[in-house]
């Protein structure tokens, strides 16, 4: 019988807590990134904040940037990687684009008095 061996890039061990950090930031970067679209779409913080969660989403990009090349990524999964990041740009507007016109669609529905159930 034979060993099956599989091969997979090593990361150094100075490597380790950047890539640790990086990804970390990955995760707390996008939190923030909703979190203050959310609130800004809410109502609940003024438009003057709405910068800022593109900021976070810029410090997304880069931090994920950052892990997949400290992780020698293939350029493949690099790629990958920033289209998920622009699909994590667009999903919040799409549902509150979403959101909205079905808000704005039952409601002129149930003006009538009549709850559609």
């Amino acid at each position: 019988m034979q060993e099956i061996l599989i091969v997979r890039p090593e990361i150094a061990v100075g490597d380790f807590l950047p890539i640790f950090l990086s990804s970390s930031f990955v995760l707390l970067f996008g939190l923030f990134y909703v979190a203050i679209f959310t609130l800004v779409k809410m109502g609940y913080l003024g438009r003057l904040y709405m910068p800022l969660a593109y900021a976070f989403w810029v410090a997304q990009i880069y931090s994920t940037y950052f892990m997949t090349d400290r992780m020698h990524s293939e350029p493949f999964t690099q790629k990958v990687m920033m289209v998920a990041m622009v699909g994590y740009l667009i999903l919040p507007h799409l549902f509150y684009y979403l959101y909205t016109g079905s808000i704005d669609k039952y409601e002129k529905s149930n003006e009538g008095g009549h709850e559609n159930v």
